[in-house]
């Protein structure tokens, strides 16, 4: 009874830690009536709020959008099982791509254009106005999915499946931060930065992309679920830490 008359009362957390209070208003707000249209209206208000047929249009193009992007390469390293040049190219391929990606996500997620997500050169111009922005971002991104790699080695026992979940959400929910704080620093800056930390930027974001790329290639090697694992890029695609959970 308590819950529920706090969250009748709007759910704030001081309603739960006021268990004699709320008695007192459930019995005032019946003898005055119209709790239940009270209720009933802020309800609806509260899920109008939230927008979910918006966010999931949005989420859903962004995950087709993003599987566009790897679908290429991730397959071509996938192939590489039988031919290692395959392998290789792919690699290539997904190293160029990891390093726009998620700021191709984050222009998208802005304008909310399908189209967004493929407009490399705009997000270029982007990185040369905050190019240190962006290469911390991506570092820490790219950094953040690597514990979840480590996660695949073996099957999760079914007593602690809520684990890959809770990783997945301490690392990658400040690297999306991130990310949309340094899109929103390049967006405020439309002057170019010098020549100087642009190049550093690059030359910080290379070996760190090309790191992510060996330990996704290495993955099909080491995950239970073998080149199947390749598709779940946490980095990138789908909010949860494996597809098959």
């Amino acid at each position: 009874i308590h819950i529920l008359a706090a969250c009748a009362r709007g759910g704030r957390i001081r309603y739960f830690l006021m268990p004699f209070g709320n008695p007192v208003w459930m019995i005032r707000s019946v003898r005055q009536g119209g709790v239940y249209a009270s209720m009933r209206d802020a309800v609806w208000n509260f899920t109008a709020s939230l927008r979910l047929p918006y966010y999931f249009r949005l989420g859903f193009l962004g995950f087709v959008g993003t599987m566009i992007w790897l679908a290429l390469p991730v397959t071509l390293i996938a192939a590489g099982r039988d031919n290692t040049l395959v392998g290789l190219i792919g690699a290539l391929i997904l190293g160029l791509a990891v390093m726009p990606l998620p700021y191709l996500q984050a222009r998208f997620a802005v304008e909310n254009r399908f189209q967004a997500i493929f407009a490399l050169k705009a997000v270029r111009r982007r990185f040369k106005s905050a190019p240190w922005a962006f290469a911390f971002s991506l570092v820490i991104t790219l950094v953040a999915s690597v514990p979840l790699y480590l996660l695949k080695i073996e099957m999760i026992p079914r007593e602690t499946i809520w684990l890959p979940s809770l990783v997945f959400l301490i690392f990658m929910l400040p690297a999306r931060v991130l990310t949309g704080w340094a899109y929103g620093r390049a967006i405020r800056r439309e002057a170019p930065r010098h020549g100087f930390f642009r190049w550093t930027g690059r030359l910080v974001i290379i070996p760190v992309a090309v790191a992510y790329v060996a330990i996704v290639f290495l993955s099909q090697f080491t995950a239970w679920r073998g080149v199947w694992s390749l598709y779940e890029q946490h980095a990138f695609l789908l909010p949860v830490p494996f597809l098959a959970m």
